[in-house]
């Protein structure tokens, strides 16, 4: 890393013109390999010069190290809790089990280490990693912990494409903040007036005369942007939330709501000593859409703070790119045509359609605008599951907003494609994979995912509106991803994915999976009319359960594991 700040830094000294308030945007180290270990802590940071600002950061001060990994890659991610809170810590976007998510229900107590593994099953991407914990997610993110994934793979690698992280390929985490007279970081206030990126106030970044990748993140807690260059200078979209496009998608305008990622190529071949800034062109944000000069998209509304925000409604700089005078070794100088094999679900495969109605919890211009809200006009309760998809459904989804403010709707598990907007085809750069999707005021949005590779009964995934204020106050809902049941052993034998001994039993019996590395998560004892007479929740490998209390007869036993049900016979015989 030492290697890629000197290049950084070098880059900087040849471009001749520069404004001294400006600052080198940060960009994270890189962390890679089979075992990773992210430290999460409180810390403090010098965002102005004299105020020692309170943040949590991974592994630093402030934000955390970019990931990378690739497809098809196992990886154990050691996360280390150091702060005086609990927390969790969610891989945004990257398709796993429930019990390695990191949802608010895989807790992280205090001086504790969580270590999920998984296998990579991703495409090649930008995703990204931050806290779940339910009712504390905005002030643990908006105080700094969150951090780049980028996933790689033999697609993406055959392309001719920029991928030297920090020298033509860079990632830039955007934010909004409200920093207070005493320079201490405010949490759900609509004065963030305070861009960051990567950290960094006012930030510069050199960039080669040629083709330059782009990593675009918007972890703000709120705020949309409507990314733009100076002379609406054209890009190239080449992927959204969840892996690349079939072709590149020229554009002057780029929506990203909270949570949202983008992949864009810049072209600065020949502009060599000129600066071009990457703007917010909010002046020309729909109303309804936080950011535009009116939070609410129909009717009266408004939020506290809101339109005394001079950003709200109005045009402003994000990064400003100097461009050197000198290429890299090896540029990249022309946009490809054609990218990666894209292709979507068909509609015509969906077997199940569920709608999701937002709406405010108190009707009116204020709640409209100002929430909270909820999905189907219900609370969101923890101990209560939305749906149960069953394993390997392909379902459509449809997100109705019925407030007055635009929602970006977020589920965990599955990269969903978009059918229709208001029953019209998406924009072309809304067709591909996508994880989160701006659902605004008075809308409709469709879209179609495939609920594959894993399931538990017990452990559920999360769906919810990434603005964190909104997801804190409840909009926020569950679903588990149902097994299917497989009846193994009718008899007696222990052979198979678990053993139940002594079988007959009389005093108890212990449940084993043959996989030291499975954990049973519940386990039920039914009786031969169905009836549960028996259930719990664990996290064990092995498991003693009494059964003096069962009279003599013949049980069925089902055991939930992390990625299946298994069910066998148990005969009480005292």
């Amino acid at each position: 890393m030492k290697k890629k700040k000197q290049i950084i830094a070098i880059l900087a000294l040849i471009f001749p013109l520069f404004v001294s308030t400006q600052n080198l945007v940060n960009i994270p180290d890189t962390i890679t390999g089979t075992s990773i270990n992210l430290t999460i802590k409180d810390s403090v940071k010098q965002f102005y010069a004299g105020f020692n600002t309170a943040t949590f950061g991974y592994n630093g001060r402030y934000l955390g190290p970019t990931i990378i990994l690739k497809k098809w890659q196992n990886v154990t991610l050691n996360v280390n809790n150091q702060l005086t809170d609990t927390t969790t810590t969610h891989w945004h976007g990257l398709h796993v089990s429930p019990l390695n998510d990191g949802s608010p229900h895989n807790l992280i107590l205090p001086n504790t280490i969580w270590s999920p593994s998984f296998t990579v099953l991703d495409k090649a991407s930008t995703f990204w990693y931050h806290p779940h914990l339910h009712m504390k997610t905005d002030l643990q993110v908006t105080k700094g912990a969150a951090g780049m994934i980028i996933i790689r793979d033999s697609a993406e690698a055959s392309l001719i494409l920029p991928r030297r992280y920090g020298v033509d390929d860079f990632p830039l985490v955007i934010q909004s903040k409200h920093f207070n007279a005493s320079k201490q970081i405010n949490i759900g206030t609509a004065y963030d007036s305070t861009i960051l990126v990567n950290g960094t106030r006012n930030p510069y970044l050199p960039v080669p005369p040629q083709v330059v990748r782009i990593r675009l993140l918007n972890a703000s807690s709120d705020r949309a942007y409507n990314f733009g260059l100076t002379a609406n200078k054209t890009f190239n979209q080449i992927g959204s939330d969840g892996g690349l496009f079939a072709n590149p998608v020229t554009l002057t305008r780029l929506i990203l709501a909270p949570g949202e990622r983008a992949e864009i190529l810049i072209d600065f071949t020949g502009l060599g000593g000129q600066n071009i800034n990457l703007l917010s062109y909010a002046s020309e944000l729909p109303n309804g859409i936080y950011g535009a000069t009116n939070p609410a998209g129909m009717g009266p509304g408004t939020i506290t703070g809101y339109s005394g925000n001079p950003l709200n409604g109005t045009n402003f700089n994000i990064i400003q790119f100097q461009v050197n005078l000198v290429q890299t070794a090896n540029p990249v100088t022309t946009i490809p045509s054609s990218l990666v094999l894209a292709t979507p679900i068909s509609p015509t495969l969906s077997v199940q359609s569920r709608t999701l109605t937002i709406s405010p919890v108190v009707m009116g211009p204020s709640g409209s605008v100002n929430g909270p809200f909820q999905f189907n006009g219900a609370p969101f309760n923890m101990n209560i599951n939305n749906y149960t998809v069953p394993l390997n459904n392909i379902e459509t989804w449809v997100i109705d907003n019925q407030s007055a403010i635009a929602h970006p709707f977020h589920i965990h598990d599955v990269q969903f494609y978009i059918i229709d907007v208001n029953g019209s085809i998406p924009p072309i750069n809304l067709q591909g994979r996508k994880d989160v999707v701006l659902v605004r005021a008075q809308q409709t949005v469709k879209f179609i995912a495939k609920f594959d590779d894993f399931c538990n009964n017990s452990i559920p995934y999360m769906f919810h509106c990434h603005m964190l204020p909104h997801e804190d106050d409840g909009l926020i809902g569950q679903f588990v991803v149902s097994c299917p049941i497989t009846v193994i052993n009718e008899n007696n034998t222990n052979t198979g994915d678990f053993n139940v001994y002594p079988n007959p039993s009389q005093q108890f019996i212990n449940v084993q999976l043959n996989d030291v590395t499975d954990k049973i998560t519940k386990i039920e004892l039914i009786d031969l009319l169905g009836k549960t007479i028996y259930v719990n929740n664990f996290y064990e490998n092995k498991i003693q359960i009494p059964v003096s209390n069962l009279t003599n007869g013949t049980y069925f036993i089902k055991v939930y594991s992390n990625d299946k049900v298994l069910m066998r016979k148990l005969f009480i015989n005292k």
